[in-house]
């Protein structure tokens, strides 16, 4: 061939493959961006994608390519993450996914179910219910918590905690992208500072109650027990020989007087506590004074029975409150033992055995009794110090 003929061909074949160059990049330069655009006769854009094998169109049209394509980088974006929802699920109204969610949720134990029925029904629904769930925003739940809290702030923390769980649920299940519930420390409860009884102070109260309620008045005070344990005890329950106690069941009452008894929230509530030497006699006392049968309550309800917190606190706890002069909780009893096992040297993981927790966390608040111990902690390590040479005032240095 040529040279002339060469470089024509080289001619021919450099221009052919610049246009298919320019070719490709026009297609990449038409299609760069996710989904599919198409202007209307009326000038306004359509954008359109596919997911998961399903056409999606956006529910307005756009006045600019512009805001067209924004759209529809929001919506590569949420696919990414994985925050994609179908655009017709985020229309479901609150209450709508409230009833099907609360149908859902037949593992919740019955004084739950009471809770949220009443937080669902006074301080929930009422502010929520009418919106899509996609249109419950964030400053919308600020508003709403700041609000509650400001007239209950006992009851805010519990409200929100439930209103988080629903709206993760709606998360999960692919109604909405992500939960607009995020106040940063809602969830927790107002602190308070619960009194710690002292060993005269408990032995006052044990005193003042009727003698049928007296070993459970020591139990509380001294073993750390809950009222729903004790009311649930039985004469089996008790080892007298080993000074420990089982703690397998609880009782529970609504808010309509029933009660029952069922076993602990948690697997670390079941549990066996060692019970002081102190307490093994008045124990032995009142157990002496029950009915015969292995399974009789140790502190029954006067007509037989679970014992009623409320018919307790009337009839037993705040006569004897009067009678000492004393202002405490039937449930401070429980955190005064606890604090005193934690002055007496217990390791969480020993708090959390006897309180029958499931996590650190609770059984930290008992810590602060540490400070005690500590100073006493301090002073034994003096001791090991040699005496220190005392230098008489006035004496001069040589």
């Amino acid at each position: 061939m040529s040279a002339g003929a060469e470089s024509n061909l080289d001619s021919v074949v450099r221009a052919t493959c610049a246009k298919v160059y320019d070719d490709v990049m026009a297609t990449v330069t038409r299609r760069r961006h996710f989904g599919n655009l198409r202007k209307l006769p009326s000038g306004r854009w359509q954008a359109s994608y596919w997911h998961q094998g399903v056409r999606h169109v956006a529910a307005d049209t756009f006045p600019a390519k512009s805001d067209a394509l924004a759209f529809l980088a929001t919506k590569e974006t949420d696919i990414l993450r994985g925050e994609w929802t179908a655009p017709a699920a985020g229309k479901v109204s609150f209450g709508e996914f409230v009833d099907t969610w609360a149908g859902q949720q037949g593992h919740l134990r019955p004084r739950t179910v009471e809770l949220y029925t009443y937080l669902l029904a006074s301080h929930i629904r009422p502010t929520f219910d009418a919106y899509q769930l996609s249109a419950i925003t964030s400053s919308q739940v600020v508003a709403w918590h700041r609000a509650l809290a400001s007239k209950l702030p006992a009851t805010a923390p519990k409200a929100y905690r439930l209103l988080a769980t629903i709206m993760r649920s709606a998360v999960r299940d692919g109604f909405i992208g992500r939960s607009p519930v995020e106040v940063k420390g809602a969830s927790k409860e107002p602190a308070h500072e619960q009194p710690v009884a002292t060993v005269a102070e408990v032995d006052a109260l044990a005193t003042a109650v009727p003698a049928q309620y007296r070993a459970m008045v020591v139990m509380a005070g001294w073993c750390g027990l809950r009222f729903g344990e004790l009311a649930a005890l039985r004469r089996d329950r008790i080892d007298l020989m080993h000074g420990k106690v089982r703690v397998v069941e609880t009782v529970t009452e609504l808010a309509s007087g029933e009660r029952f008894a069922g076993p602990p929230k948690t697997s670390a509530g079941r549990r066996t506590v060692a019970i002081p030497p102190n307490v093994v006699p008045v124990l032995e006392e009142h157990i002496a004074t029950l009915g015969p049968g292995p399974d009789a309550l140790l502190f029954p309800a006067p007509q037989g029975g679970y014992l009623s917190r409320i018919h307790f606190r009337q009839r037993v706890w705040l006569p004897a409150l009067k009678a000492t002069g004393l202002a405490f909780r039937f449930h401070d009893l429980r955190h005064s033992a606890l604090t005193w096992a934690a002055a007496s040297g217990a390791t969480i993981a020993e708090l959390m055995h006897r309180a029958g927790h499931a996590t650190p966390d609770a059984a930290m608040r008992y810590q602060h009794a540490t400070e005690d111990r500590d100073a006493a902690v301090a002073r034994a390590m003096a001791s090991l110090a040699l005496p220190a040479k005392v230098i008489p005032i006035g004496s001069a240095n040589s």
